[in-house]
Parts: structure tokens; C-alpha cells; sequence
């Protein structure tokens, strides 16, 4: 597998797919409807600096996708940007495609000039991330107890 990194913008059409895995991770459950985050995505191709959308490929197969948004936690407004929404299929995952997502939306944003970015997860996740630099902040925030991490562009990337 020679694994390709995408913007969304350059690989439109994955745009379908994208907006699905996103929408059943995360959305669906929450009762919103697919059309709603189509129509976020949407706005996403349009985004300079952020919002903006990545995906893993190997060639035309979808591998995976990541977000580089605004906000990601209504909780905690003050942090920004963020890297969301971290997808990678599930015959694909242990297969550093996820890091390679994080790694390249991290880059985005600091050469877009953003000094200080953020990510949440699940507290499962918590080892995935600080393996890559990633440094927890804040645990259990909000109603899903998810862990708040940073990195700062003059300390590392992952």
C-alpha cells in the first residue's frame, strides 16, 4: 500500500465518503442528518486557512480522513484551531495511516501560521496521541469525558 495524503479539495471525490464516515462516527448518533454535515463539508472545501479537510489514500482507495476546524469542543471555546474528526477505516487502521493524518493536519496548521493547536479524544485514545507529541491538558472534559491535548509549533510536531 503507498499511502497518498490528500486535501479534499484536490480529491473531490472522496467528498461522499468523507462526509459519511464523519456523519456515522459522530454525527448520526446525535441524531443529526447526513445533509447536515455534507453541507459543513461543503463549506470546508472553501475554507483558507480552516476549515479544511485531509484524506488518506492509496491511489483511488479511501484509507482515512482528518479535519482542520475552528472549534471542535463547545466546551471549551477559548482553544483553537483544532484537528478533528480523525477517521481511518477500520481494515486500515495499525498501519500508521492515522498518524500520518494528525501529522499532515498538524502541519497544515502551523504553516498556515497557527502557533498552538488542539485535538480532544476519547481517554482510550490518550496513548496514541502523546506518542506523537501530543500533550494532554485537560481530562474528562465535557459530556463525553474527552481528553484536550496541544502541541505548539515551537516545540514539536508529531
Amino acid at each position: 500500500m503507498t499511502l497518498q495524503i490528500s486535501d479534499l479539495r484536490q480529491r473531490p471525490e472522496f467528498f461522499d465518503t468523507v462526509a459519511d464516515r464523519v456523519w456515522r462516527a459522530w454525527w448520526k448518533p446525535a441524531g443529526k442528518p447526513l445533509e447536515q454535515v455534507s453541507s459543513g463539508l461543503a463549506e470546508m472545501m472553501k475554507g483558507d486557512p480552516i476549515p479544511f479537510a485531509i484524506v488518506a489514500h492509496a491511489g483511488s482507495e479511501f484509507l482515512g480522513s482528518t479535519l482542520g476546524i475552528a472549534s471542535d469542543l463547545a466546551d471549551r471555546p477559548q482553544y483553537g484551531p483544532w484537528v478533528a474528526a480523525v477517521w481511518v477505516e477500520p481494515q486500515h487502521r495499525l498501519q500508521q495511516v492515522g498518524r500520518a493524518l494528525v501529522g499532515h493536519a498538524a502541519q497544515v496548521l502551523f504553516a498556515r501560521g497557527f502557533a498552538r493547536i488542539y485535538l480532544c479524544s476519547s481517554p482510550r485514545r490518550r496513548n496514541f496521541y502523546v506518542r506523537q507529541g501530543w500533550t494532554p491538558i485537560e481530562e474528562n472534559v465535557g459530556t463525553h469525558s474527552q481528553t484536550v491535548y496541544v502541541m505548539d509549533a515551537a516545540t514539536g510536531s508529531p
